[in-house]
């Protein structure tokens, strides 16, 4: 008989969970979705709404998060990179507002920024080894732990 059908690989094949509502948040995104305000520089992170078709991106995208270098009426362009093989690519890509939202990844950073001032150094420092400590004890509370001597028994 052989293969009796061809393997579909459309635009939005394999994904019946990523682009699926949680239960109970059916239904299309709020008003204020749409009134967030956007700057170029931005970081954003891309979750697509299955909810609105219009500007989705590909599947590829959902759960990335990049930097916006243009904002349009009803879109935003966000660049992010990709790799592909050995190299990392660097893509463009406008999104629907409805699939953006902003990114909390240097909220620690601009804090960090805001206390110390910019001219401060801002870099996360490992927390190092801990102060050192001294043991004050008589002799009569030492007291040594020795191992008990091997015995040979063969019987």
């Amino acid at each position: 008989m052989g293969k009796l059908h061809t393997i579909s690989r459309g635009y939005r094949s394999g994904t019946r969970n990523k682009f699926s509502k949680k239960y109970r948040s059916k239904g299309m995104p709020g008003t204020s979705r749409y009134m967030a305000v956007f700057r170029r520089g931005d970081y954003v992170d891309i979750v697509v709404d299955p909810s609105v078709q219009k500007g989705m991106p590909f599947s590829f995208y959902h759960g990335r998060t990049g930097v916006v270098f243009n904002v349009n009426r009803n879109a935003l362009g966000v660049e992010m990179t990709k790799i592909v093989g050995n190299r990392q690519l660097r893509k463009r890509i406008h999104v629907n507002i409805a699939h953006v939202r902003k990114s909390r990844c240097n909220e620690s950073f601009l804090r960090r920024v805001k206390i110390l001032g910019m001219k401060a150094d801002v870099k996360r420092h490992p927390e190092g080894p801990k102060d050192m400590k001294i043991v004050k004890a008589t002799e009569d509370d030492v007291e040594v732990l020795a191992p008990l001597p091997f015995i040979e028994n063969y019987f």
